[in-house]
């Protein structure tokens, strides 16, 4: 029996952590709303259950063939089935409630990593250096949505649960902001007080497998690449790269914020575009990128 059991709770960024990690050291275990296709050799075990269906989740999670192992870890990375209050509720506070409620040996569980958004931290901070001891201010339902899920994770596995607050996400398939901008549809906000942050869907994977595996982690960390930059000026660059016209500007009230990676780094975690304009160019094939363009977009 492999020493953990990982139990996967999201789709794309799950899939990626989980393939990184020794597959001789951890059995995965996929938990999905809408049924996933079983290929013969798969690395992941898949069940279908919905968070907000306390009943059903309790029965998949207790139907689990003891080869499984009791679940030791835990990769909560939830989809929003829409952007409104009810979902954001019930992805993150009540399906992480219910999903810890379920689990048939909850003291055998020794990490939970919740990854959420640099949301927690609304236009307050606007053009600020942010890190992890900049208290939280959320301007919206969803990051009141998330830092009350981080509270429950807290209270409920002192010492065992892990936030990953995450910048943007891009990567294959994640690029319809480089398409926006290509058929010019995208304006580029006007004024001070407005960055970018940015990390790359296999950087994010690999900070996930990471401090599932860390010994002794901090509650809390930033995941984002190491240069935010000004989002008018990624909007440019973005824009010449994916061969559109200059973005129109646009007046806009100052709502971005400069994230630091320094806690994730320190805690040993590297990542393989630690700049946006590569990680971007690489993708899109763009052939004026600033540095390294030549090397396969979804590098490990």
């Amino acid at each position: 029996m492999t020493a953990h059991t990982l139990l996967l709770v999201g789709g794309d960024l799950c899939i990626r952590a989980a393939a990184m990690l020794d597959a001789a050291r951890w059995a995965c275990i996929g938990l999905r709303r809408r049924a996933m296709d079983a290929r013969p050799g798969a690395r992941i075990r898949w069940l279908r259950a919905d968070l907000a269906d306390p009943a059903a989740l309790a029965g998949a999670l207790a139907a689990l063939p003891a080869a499984c192992g009791r679940i030791t870890h835990i990769l909560y990375a939830p989809a929003p089935d829409a952007r409104t209050p009810e979902a954001y509720a019930r992805a993150y506070p009540l399906g992480l409630r219910a999903l810890l409620h379920a689990l048939p040996d909850p003291d055998a569980l020794r990490r939970c990593v919740l990854v959420d958004s640099s949301a927690v931290w609304g236009p307050d901070v606007a053009g600020q250096r942010v890190d992890e001891d900049t208290p939280p201010a959320p301007a919206d339902f969803r990051g009141a949505a998330m830092l009350e899920a981080e509270a429950l994770l807290h209270a409920r596995l002192p010492g065992r649960g892990v936030a990953l607050r995450l910048s943007g996400l891009y990567g294959p398939g994640r690029l319809r902001l480089a398409e926006g901008l290509r058929t010019g549809r995208m304006a580029a906000p006007d004024g001070p007080g407005h960055w970018a942050n940015r990390i790359h869907i296999e950087d994010a994977a690999r900070a996930c497998a990471h401090l599932l595996d860390l010994a002794d982690p901090l509650p809390c960390y930033i995941g984002t690449d190491d240069h935010p930059m000004p989002t008018a000026d990624l909007y440019e660059a973005l824009a010449r790269m994916a061969g559109g016209p200059p973005p129109a500007r646009a007046s806009r009230p100052p709502d971005g914020k400069r994230l630091s990676n320094a806690r994730l780094r320190a805690s040993g975690w590297t990542p393989a575009w630690p700049d946006m304009l590569d990680g971007y160019a690489a993708c899109l094939g763009a052939a004026d990128a600033p540095r390294s363009l030549h090397v396969p977009c979804a590098r490990s």
